[in-house]
C-alpha cells in the first residue's frame, strides 16, 4: 500500500469508529488537511471529500464528570436573545445565537439530546451562512447550494425533501378524512 492508501484507511478509522474520541477526530482532521484532495488512486475509487463531515456527540457517551466540567465553565446564564424572526431580521451576521434552533452550526436532537457539530472545520464566526431562515427568505435554491451550506450532499438533501414532502402529503390526506369521523 502507499501512503496516501494508508493514510486514508487510518483517517476513515479514525473518524467510523463509534468510540472515537475528539482528540482521534482531530487528528484525523488535521491529517485529512495534509493530504491533497486531488490524489487519484487510478484505480477508478472516489476521491476524498474536500470539506469535513460532522461530527455527532451523544450525551450518553460523556461521563458525569465532563457534564459537570461543562457545567462549571459554561454556566447557565439568562441573557436576551431574539424570540420571533422580527426581532433578528437586522441584527449582525453571522448570528452569534448557536442555540437557536435555526442556526445552521450545530443540530440538537429533540429526544436524544445528541449535538451535531456540522461544521467540524470551521469556527461560527468563519461561517458564511449561519441562519435557515435567512436562506428561506432568498428563495430556492439549488441542491448543491443546500449541500455546501448545510454540509450534505446532493443525494442527502434530496432524499431529506422527499421525505418532507410526503410527509406533508401524508398530512393532507388526513386533513381529508378528518371530515369522515364524527
Amino acid at each position: 500500500m502507499s501512503d496516501g492508501t494508508e493514510e486514508a484507511g487510518r483517517i476513515e478509522e479514525a473518524t467510523s469508529t463509534v468510540g472515537a474520541t475528539e482528540g482521534s477526530l482531530a487528528l484525523a482532521l488535521a491529517s485529512s488537511e495534509d493530504a491533497s484532495p486531488d490524489e487519484g488512486t487510478g484505480d477508478g475509487r472516489r476521491k476524498r471529500r474536500d470539506r469535513a463531515r460532522a461530527h455527532t456527540i451523544s450525551i450518553r457517551r460523556l461521563s458525569k464528570s465532563e457534564l459537570a466540567r461543562g457545567k462549571m465553565l459554561y454556566p447557565e446564564t439568562d441573557y436576551w436573545k431574539p424570540k420571533m424572526r422580527s426581532e433578528c431580521v437586522d441584527m449582525e451576521r453571522p448570528c452569534p445565537f448557536v442555540s437557536c434552533k435555526y442556526h445552521l452550526y450545530v443540530d440538537v436532537h429533540p429526544v436524544r439530546g445528541s449535538i451535531k457539530v456540522n461544521f467540524t472545520d470551521l469556527e461560527v464566526w468563519e461561517m458564511t451562512e449561519t441562519c435557515a431562515l435567512d436562506i428561506a427568505d432568498r428563495g430556492g435554491i439549488t441542491l448543491e447550494e443546500v449541500g455546501e451550506i448545510m454540509n450534505l450532499t446532493r443525494e442527502r438533501v434530496r432524499q431529506v425533501e422527499t421525505a418532507g414532502l410526503a410527509k406533508l402529503a401524508a398530512l393532507t390526506d388526513v386533513a381529508r378524512l378528518k371530515d369522515y369521523v364524527f
